[in-house]
């Protein structure tokens, strides 16, 4: 059934909620209430599952319908939890692997050396801004700062990958040492360009942290957009 039609066929169900004093909340045939007490629970959940089938005739799945506490429970990729004496929302464990899931395929090394960065630099923007306009009403804080770093880490490796040769990334990095002013001497850039560490643990190293910062690869260049920096996204958008 599509979200028009369940929004039309179910306004009889809402306004049943209504009346029954019941607070929920509901999406398409998706839905949600909170009562008190698991007692009130297991009474609302019977009651409401007969109105169902008695007066709109739909059939309630027996296995996605359930009673449980709101830190165990999902409502459209949303759990809950209690700050003091508030409850807030924030996505679920699977919504969080999805998107690391999601960018860890576009940044996928092989794929993303050979395709422009002003590609990989989009892709990956419409999935961040997307994820964060999504779940912005919950508590993403602390994981969007965890998120931005791995994000910006995994950037900096295809980058470097793609300058490949040490004489090139030396050239690169000290263009934009003295650019940025990062103050790393040329001992520290040769070093770095030269070492036989791998991409990854190359990417991690200070001289490629700091002279690709985030503010560094949020800089529009030619048709190049600005590499969105989760956490400050998430913040302007508040």
């Amino acid at each position: 059934m599509s979200v028009v039609l369940s929004n039309i066929y179910l306004d009889k169900f809402d306004k049943e909620l209504e009346l029954r004093n019941l607070r929920f909340a509901r999406y398409a045939d998706d839905c949600i209430i909170f009562v008190k007490s698991e007692m009130s629970a297991n009474r609302v959940m019977k009651s409401v599952t007969s109105w169902l089938e008695r007066k709109l005739f739909l059939k309630v799945s027996a296995t996605k319908t359930k009673v449980v506490r709101p830190t165990k429970g999902q409502f459209l990729g949303f759990t809950f939890h209690k700050n003091g004496q508030r409850w807030k929302c924030k996505p679920t464990e699977d919504r969080k692997k999805r998107l690391y899931s999601k960018i860890k395929k576009v940044l996928k090394r092989k794929h993303a050396v050979s395709r422009p960065l002003a590609k990989t630099f989009t892709k990956v923007n419409q999935i961040v801004r997307g994820w964060i306009n999504y779940f912005k009403i919950g508590s993403i804080k602390t994981f969007l700062d965890k998120f931005g770093q791995w994000l910006c880490h995994k950037i900096r490796c295809v980058i470097i990958k793609q300058w490949k040769k040490p004489k090139t990334i030396y050239k690169n990095l000290m263009n934009l040492n003295i650019t940025y002013k990062c103050k790393f001497s040329k001992e520290d850039i040769f070093k770095c360009a030269n070492t036989r560490l791998g991409w990854y643990r190359r990417s991690a190293m200070n001289v490629v942290n700091f002279t690709l910062s985030p503010k560094v690869l949020g800089i529009k260049k030619g048709d190049r957009p600005g590499l969105v920096h989760p956490l400050d996204y998430y913040l302007k958008s508040l």
